[in-house]
């Protein structure tokens, strides 16, 4: 008999036809393919467009297959022999041939199926989703999803005319999991899984969890996709790369919407696709000197307005910008420039479309299905249940999925906070306490901290951000000193402080000076990235050039004056597209940035500026080596509130030079006597006053000498011009 002829002597019975007819049988295989009845090989099937219906064996020889009963389009008798056969199957005139997907055994081994029961697969992946496979000599699609309170689940695509009767699933024991092999499916394929909930209802039709692929919004499908294969050229950067992503690189973040950073606008204002981004993005971010791209998420996601936000297919790029391979050119293409990749992930919430997790098999599989721990109440989403084995398997999966499979270098989690606290934005009543009475989230701590722990522990050199927009401890600190493990966090008190300083008119500052210094009390105790993103220029915050207050002069002033303030003080840099520019208007996912803009000497001025910004920060070891570290930092002036002036050093704590930044945030010229760390020359770097940059051409005539008599407590001090609304940084010849 064939090798993978069912071993029990099974009689089909009308009950057992029945069910398949309608859709409901839970054990197909076990009734369907090749069956060994005394001594003799009968073979089932199941086609409900059949009239006749018969095998076919290798040397063409055709066996009628007998209709079980009239109502039921099941078929039955023997074929003798044991190779290989196909169904052939006639109805009003018509023949049509396929393979039995019946006839083929597991896909799925024996110790993914245990990792799989045990809830701890790492790489869930590589044993679920559709994989275009070779299996028992015939080419197809291995499909597998886990739905453990289903009664059955079959996939269904326009090969089978979408019907769920045709290919239910086989169910792998105690796992949850049900597979299937279907022979002569391949890439490009839409699929879905029909499932009946143990309470015998339909679910909407579901997308696939782990699928690769998806259809162009508004179709939502799954496709099946082929990711493997591809030649990477990036071994270069993989070898350097932890070396260039720790917390003493220069670590300077370009983020970016990819569906509005540029558009064709005489190709319908369609977007760039990965491919063109690989070229022009990459090459903008390069000569602009940022270090990292970090993009908006590009998980599959139905609705263009969440930005990605919202996704639906957490394994599949989206395909509004090209297929899987597309983006691995993207990725490719900026290591090979030498530059980073961070993707923007969502392990927080999603969305309630039917096609997706929500009551994924006819119960609250993925959520939880009490709304107080469940349900989102300022994004309308579902909640994960952090508390259960599977769904934060399923969670870490993903994370090492994109590390992996695409290469992407580090991944910034959304909306930490909103995960770390069960009360996040809800009143009393309105939230379930954790175990001791707390409003912390106990699981959704200890899934980030495995989260951190697989991904560097599998992939060196990666890095972890957090989103984290309270006073929780130890965000980035390891686990084993009991910190979540990430390796950088947003410094979101900074960024709220210094944007409420700048957007007052100068003539109010001096009554909040410290909001531009407070941030230097907690600055080392975690690894902070400064973070100017999407956030601060959406939703009626206006854009960073329309935040300024003054004449339109005073308003790229100030804005220059605050580049400089940031890009010299201690911490990584991020940056939203747009924003290097002085965008005036706010971000519109909608359309592509305003490029044109760049004519005018202003909006240049101001690229100009990120573009030296990032050069002297990445040149300059002063300016990043202790990003972290209270070492690398020191005041000269904190206290100059009636002349609106900060000064301070920064170190790198080995023999490099050292550099000064002063700041001068009243639109009044000043000549100022400051204290300075050593006597000589010190060259000036960087003047945000600068005429290259759109500035008034004032400053120190490209240096300063410092002399023998210090104030400020330094031991030297110099005579200094601060332009108005300017940054200068001096770096010790």
């Amino acid at each position: 008999m064939s090798k993978h002829v069912q071993k029990p002597a099974v009689t089909l019975s009308q009950a057992d036809a029945e069910a398949l007819h309608q859709g409901r049988h839970g054990d197909p295989f076990g009734v369907l393919g090749p069956h060994e009845i005394d001594g003799i090989r009968r073979v089932r099937a199941f086609d409900p467009g059949a009239d006749e219906m018969a095998a076919v064996t290798e040397d063409g020889t055709e066996h009628p297959l007998t209709r079980v009963e009239d109502g039921a389009a099941v078929f039955d008798g023997p074929v003798p022999g044991s190779g290989h056969y196909w169904l052939r199957g006639r109805a009003d005139g018509a023949q049509w041939e396929f393979e039995d997907a019946f006839r083929f055994g597991p896909v799925i081994g024996e110790l993914d199926e245990y990792l799989l029961g045990e809830g701890t697969h790492q790489r869930i992946w590589t044993a679920l989703g559709a994989h275009v496979v070779e299996h028992e000599g015939r080419h197809g699609t291995h499909f597998a999803v886990w739905a453990p309170n289903a009664q059955r689940v079959s996939v269904v695509g326009e090969w089978n005319h979408w019907d769920g009767r045709r290919h239910p699933m086989r169910l792998r024991g105690a796992t949850g999991v049900w597979e299937i092999f279907v022979p002569d499916i391949g890439e490009g394929e839409a699929y879905k899984y029909e499932i009946l909930g143990r309470d015998g209802a339909l679910q909407p039709l579901k997308a696939d969890p782990v699928g690769f692929g998806s259809q162009h919004p508004p179709e939502n499908a799954s496709i099946v996709r082929h990711i493997g294969g591809y030649g990477w050229h990036d071994g270069r950067w993989m070898d350097e790369r932890a070396a260039r992503q720790s917390r003493t690189a220069p670590i300077s973040i370009y983020e970016v919407h990819l569906g509005s950073w540029r558009r064709r606008e005489n190709e319908g204002n369609r977007p760039l696709s990965y491919k063109e981004a690989a070229v022009e993005l990459v090459d903008y971010a390069h000569d602009m000197g940022f270090t990292h791209l970090e993009l908006l998420p590009i998980s599959e996601y139905p609705f263009d307005g969440s930005w990605g936000y919202q996704p639906v297919g957490m394994f599949a790029p989206t395909i509004r910008f090209g297929p899987p391979h597309e983006f691995r050119d993207l990725v490719n293409a900026a290591h090979e420039k030498g530059m980073g990749l961070i993707l923007d992930w969502v392990p927080g919430h999603y969305p309630s479309d039917p096609h997706g997790l929500a009551k994924f098999d006819g119960t609250h599989l993925y959520e939880h299905a009490d709304p107080r721990e469940g349900f989102h109440q300022d994004w309308n989403t579902l909640i994960y249940n952090y508390g259960r084995t599977e769904v934060r398997n399923f969670l870490t999966s993903n994370a090492l999925y994109w590390l992996e499979e695409y290469h992407v270098d580090g991944l910034r989690v959304d909306a930490v906070a909103s995960m770390l606290y069960r009360d996040y934005s809800r009143k009393e009543g309105e939230w379930v306490p954790n175990r001791h009475g707390g409003r912390e989230n106990l699981e959704a701590i200890e899934f980030l901290q495995k989260v951190n722990t697989v991904t560097y522990g599998e992939c060196p050199g990666i890095m972890t951000v957090a989103e984290e927009s309270t006073s929780f401890p130890h965000v980035s600190r390891p686990v084993d000193a009991g910190g979540l493990g990430f390796g950088f966090k947003w410094n979101m008190g900074w960024m709220n402080d210094t944007l409420s300083y700048v957007e007052k008119d100068p003539i109010y500052r001096r009554h909040h000076h410290h909001q531009m210094t407070f941030g230097l009390h907690y600055a080392f105790s975690e690894n902070f990235i400064l973070p100017i993103s999407h956030d601060e220029v959406v939703h009626g915050k206006g854009s960073m050039l329309n935040k300024m207050p003054g004449s339109e002069w005073e308003k790229f002033a100030n804005l220059r004056a605050y580049y400089g303030f940031m890009w010299g003080h201690p911490g990584k840099k991020l940056l939203f597209m747009g924003c290097e520019f002085a965008q005036p208007s706010e971000w519109n996912h909608n359309g592509q940035l305003p490029w044109g803009l760049l004519d005018d000497p202003r909006h240049g001025g101001v690229q100009r500026l990120v573009r030296d910004l990032n050069t002297l920060y990445r040149g300059t070891p002063a300016l990043h080596a202790l990003d972290c570290d209270p070492a690398g930092f020191q005041w000269i002036e904190a206290n100059d509130a009636d002349a609106s002036v900060y000064a301070w050093i920064r170190r790198s704590g080995g023999p490099d030079p050292e550099a000064v930044v002063v700041c001068n945030f009243t639109p009044v010229e000043r000549r100022y006597r400051l204290g300075m760390p050593q006597a000589g020359r010190w060259r000036e770097a960087l003047n945000s006053d600068a005429d290259i940059y759109g500035g008034g051409g004032r400053g120190n005539m490209g240096g300063i000498d410092a002399a023998d008599g210090g104030v400020n407590g330094q031991p030297a001090s110099a005579e200094v011009t601060l332009p108005p609304l300017s940054t200068l940084i001096f770096v010790k010849d």
